[in-house]
């Protein structure tokens, strides 16, 4: 079945800037830009008052409506992203062997790498590169927890999900080795 017309709105807070250019949409608030290319969706942006846009297809199928909803949550996200920022906080977690954890920023790249080192007593020694603009810190308050704040949620959740996923247990039975560094927060930079 043919939708003739769906349309989804969504309304942009004070100081936050939203530009749409050739479905290039540039979001600028109180804590910095984000740029995001939406080229690749077959969808209309209109701006029918202040303060509102309008997010609409014509004709679509039911998959094709379904990405209004996706594209209306990529900008969403985008403005908290500028005006709270996105927060993830990980927890190390081991049995016997201590897990190592160094965080430093590479000076030619500018971007953050954490360095993870005695998982399950292995010498070698892991290496992940943060996507850009996410920050990492090692907890100060909490024990064996690593904090991870960026603008953008992609960056900040791709970044946790590959420091995840470099510790994952290989050739043993995971519901005995629990090991690893796994995601146990998720909230906002700026909380209210």
């Amino acid at each position: 079945m043919k939708y003739i017309h769906s349309q989804e709105l969504l309304e942009i807070p004070q100081g936050v800037k939203v530009a749409i250019k050739t479905r290039i949409v540039t979001v600028e608030g109180p804590r910095g830009k984000l740029v995001k290319d939406l080229g690749h969706v077959a969808v209309n942006f209109g701006h029918p008052s202040k303060n509102v846009i309008s997010i609409e297809i014509h004709h679509g199928n039911r998959k094709n409506v379904a990405t209004l909803r996706t594209v209306k949550s990529i900008i969403s996200n985008m403005v908290i992203g500028v005006t709270k920022g996105f927060k993830y906080k990980m927890r190390y977690v081991y049995a016997h062997f201590p897990i190592n954890v160094n965080v430093d920023e590479n000076k030619e790249t500018g971007l953050w790498e954490v360095e993870i080192r005695n998982f399950i007593g292995e010498k070698i020694v892991r290496r992940v590169v943060m996507a850009e603009g996410v920050n990492v810190a090692i907890s100060a308050s909490q024990k064996d927890e690593l904090v991870l704040s960026g603008n953008s949620l992609e960056n900040v959740s791709q970044s946790a999900a590959d420091i995840q996923q470099i510790c994952k247990v290989r050739n043993k039975d995971i519901r005995k080795f629990l090991d690893g560094l796994y995601v146990s927060e998720k909230g906002n930079v700026v909380e209210e």
